[in-house]
């Protein structure tokens, strides 16, 4: 039956009406309701013939299905729609989403529930909203479809039609009474999505129905929203709201400039000049009584220590200066935006990437720097930004272009800051979120030995030196561990431990002696055990590049060996190192190493006294006992 199901979800799909009927012909009902019922997943799907001829369009197989065979439409199953996976759709959802009215119609004319929500909250009406099929979003409202129904992050129809542009269905929700001030677990407003968006016409659709200038969680208007992603069309529309008091009006005007300065796809700095000088005509439109900035205490070194122009006079004077314009971009964004606001730095980051791009490191690590910070300081997840200094570092180190010890010092502290926190995150994380998390984590660790890799191959004082160990000492000491319980000696000696790609792996490679060195010189168990029982001196034994490698693999061992690696340490299959090893140029190295102190020397004997004693206790007397302990 269910290969026979197979077909009849295939004619459905296809819409091929007499081969579904001649398939269910002459079938018991139970069968019949089996093969209708029957989900089947495929693509990344898992619908019913219903559905996926409702997702389809095929209104004669609807038809069909409902009129003959009395399927249920309320049928739920998963759905693709524009790269969303939509779990709980109903064929009604399927087909106000895909915009096929006439199944629309079909599905309603039998009773199919116009608001039967998914497991995102989201409603056959929504659906029809995203697409913008306003024929289908009046029919659904005709029925009773409930234009108050919110999603999941309570963001209304309304919100996400004027957030896609569907001009012709915000004026007709906002005419049957939708409200245009509702707001969104965000905060944001209907008017929030379209200024962010770029739909004028939108805006000034919700600005006639009175939409008020609200706040959203991010402390941000609509004005601001617009200005902040470069829509100019939609500030000056803005600009005449009867909320938009001068201080809106000049911040809105300096943050627009500002954001033309910095923004990757709407550079333009002839814009950015022209927006702050309009803002800096409106603080100073009477010479009297100027309206003043409020800069920050203390000039950002990342800024080149500047300070934003204060006059119409000092703006004009880096008029032809793009460097000091986009600088007065970033401080403006930061003023206005707010530090721990989460838009800020990404600007400062990609200007900061030009600068790499134009071999002016420093300028770009000084930016880099300021932003990490930024975002530490909002307790952000940073691990893209750590990978981001670990890529930029290597690329220095292999243009013979040395880092400052004093910039990598800084980096390794946000790197074990970021470990901590995210071991933290991790621990808290509801569980479907916790693969994610653990990624993250081993992410930071693996990006510290990058930076570590890096130290050992940027040239320091010895105070430099000593304030980069104490960044690996602090983390050594939390002891971190992968998924496989792998040390952070272990990932140092593993072939196995993964280096990315962009430039990190031209500098960084695995395993290493000179980050061995660094970890057991900052105080790294030397006899740390992984999962599996395994020290890393069962780990290094078996790499794989002893001839062309010889002198990494040399240079680990004898280290390991030499900072009390117990070379008779059995791992939980009861192997040793030596058991382990995988060639014999690693034995060999092994054999000419291994001292046994007098500890393992005591313990081994008292381990074979126990063995022999519980194998033939009854051959071990109490005088040989004596002899044996006095021995050992």
């Amino acid at each position: 039956m269910e290969s026979l199901a197979g077909y009849v979800y295939k004619a459905a799909s296809e819409g091929r009406v007499l081969t579904l009927a001649a398939l269910l012909l002459n079938h018991p009902e139970a069968e019949t309701r089996f093969l209708l019922g029957h989900v089947t997943e495929l693509s990344g799907q898992r619908s019913t013939p219903l559905i996926i001829a409702a997702r389809n369009g095929h209104v004669k197989v609807v038809r069909l299905l409902l009129e003959h065979y009395r399927v249920d439409p309320e049928q739920t199953g998963t759905v693709r729609f524009d790269g969303y996976v939509i779990d709980g759709a109903t064929a009604l959802w399927c087909a106000a989403g895909a915009g096929h009215l006439e199944v629309v119609r079909l599905l309603v004319g039998h009773r199919a529930k116009v608001n039967h929500t998914t497991v995102t909250n989201s409603t056959p009406l929504r659906a029809a909203c995203f697409d913008g099929r306003l024929d289908i979003v009046r029919f659904l409202v005709e029925n009773q479809a409930d234009m108050g129904i919110t999603n999941k992050y309570h963001n209304t129809c309304l919100m996400i039609a004027a957030y896609k542009g569907h001009a012709d269905v915000v004026g007709f929700l906002l005419e049957r009474g939708a409200d245009p001030d509702a707001k969104a677990h965000c905060g944001a407003t209907a008017l929030h999505f379209a200024a962010e968006a770029g739909h004028p016409d939108i805006v000034r659709a919700l600005v006639g129905r009175r939409a008020a200038m609200a706040v959203n969680g991010h402390g941000m208007t609509a004005l601001k929203v617009a200005a902040e992603s470069c829509k100019a069309d939609v500030v000056e529309l803005l600009l005449a709201h009867a909320d938009c008091d001068a201080a809106s009006r000049i911040e809105a005007l300096e943050l627009l400039g500002a954001s033309f300065a910095n923004d990757r796809e709407n550079y333009d700095i002839q814009k950015t000049y022209h927006y702050l000088r309009l803002a800096m005509l409106e603080r100073h439109r009477d010479p009297a009584r100027p309206v003043p900035k409020e800069p920050a205490a203390a000039p950002v070194r990342a800024y080149g220590g500047r300070r934003e122009c204060l006059t119409p006079q000092e703006l004009e004077a880096v008029r032809h200066d793009r460097d000091v314009l986009h600088m007065e971009g970033l401080m403006v964004r930061e003023r206005i935006l707010g530090s721990d606001n989460i838009d800020v730095s990404h600007p400062i980051i990609y200007r900061g990437a030009v600068y790499a791009d134009n071999m002016e490191f420093d300028r770009c690590i000084e930016l880099w720097l300021h932003a990490l910070r930024l975002r530490q300081k909002g307790n952000r997840n940073t691990h893209k930004d750590l990978l981001r200094f670990a890529q930029v570092f290597s690329q220095m180190v292999h243009l013979k272009e040395a880092p400052r010890a004093s910039a990598v010092e800084q980096v390794l502290a946000c790197s074990v800051l970021e470990i901590r926190r995210s071991a933290v995150r991790m621990e808290a994380a509801p569980e479907a979120e916790r693969p994610q998390a653990a990624d993250n984590y081993e992410s930071n660790l693996f990006t510290f030995l990058y930076l570590v890799c890096i130290s050992a191959k940027t040239a320091c004082g010895e105070e430099e030196r000593a304030r980069i160990n104490k960044q690996i000492y602090t983390l050594v000491r939390l002891d971190p561990r992968s998924r496989e319980g792998s040390s952070l000696l272990h990932l140092a000696i593993s072939s196995s431990t993964p280096v990315d790609d962009f430039h990190t792996n031209d500098v960084c490679g695995f395993p290493s002696s000179q980050v061995t060195k660094l970890l057991l010189d900052c105080g790294a168990d030397v006899n740390a055990v992984d999962r599996e029982g395994n020290s890393p001196l069962h780990v290094i034994v078996q790499y794989h590049r002893p001839i062309s490698d010889f002198l990494t693999l040399h240079a680990i061992i004898i280290g390991l060996v030499e900072a009390g690696a117990h070379t008779d340490m059995t791992n939980k299959q009861q192997k040793t190192p030596l058991d382990r090893s995988t060639t014999g140029v690693s034995e060999i190295l092994l054999k000419t190493q291994i001292k046994m102190s007098l500890k393992c020397l005591a313990a081994r004997a008292v381990h074979i006294m126990d063995c022999f004693e519980s194998l033939c206790p009854k051959t071990v007397g109490q005088e040989e006992k004596e002899l044996l302990t006095r021995w050992v």
